[in-house]
């Protein structure tokens, strides 16, 4: 099966965040293919350097691991003062970024999805 995941939470915001972590291990271990992770809304904010050390380091994992592609919306981001919206999609990925994320517009969510036979929103 093949699903595409939606975070809308922030680290601090609830328990979301870690049923969303934890239905992706559950998937990958069960054999599952995770086509995308898009950070919206709030979501986006896992992706900050300033997250405590543990955030950052699941999501790192996840993407060293399992090459799952994690991205950010870029409107998303530039509202909350994780992108300039004077940089580019390319830039922007490289700073100020946790390792394994990148910018891109909902176009990527609309294609995850439709890759996808299950689509999962947290948040």
């Amino acid at each position: 099966m093949k699903y595409a995941i939606q975070v809308n939470y922030a680290p601090w915001q609830s328990q979301g965040l870690e049923t969303a972590y934890q239905f992706i291990k559950a998937a990958l271990a069960r054999g599952h293919h995770i086509v995308r992770i898009f950070f919206y809304h709030d979501g986006v904010l896992n992706a900050g350097l300033w997250q405590p050390a543990e955030i950052r380091q699941r999501w790192t994992t996840l993407h060293r691991d399992h090459g799952i592609d994690m991205v950010l919306c870029i409107s998303a981001a530039q509202r909350r003062g994780l992108v300039n919206p004077e940089v580019d999609m390319e830039a922007a990925s490289a700073c100020g970024m946790v390792e394994g994320f990148r910018v891109a517009g909902l176009a990527l969510w609309v294609d995850a999805c439709l890759q996808s036979d299950r689509v999962m929103v947290f948040g």
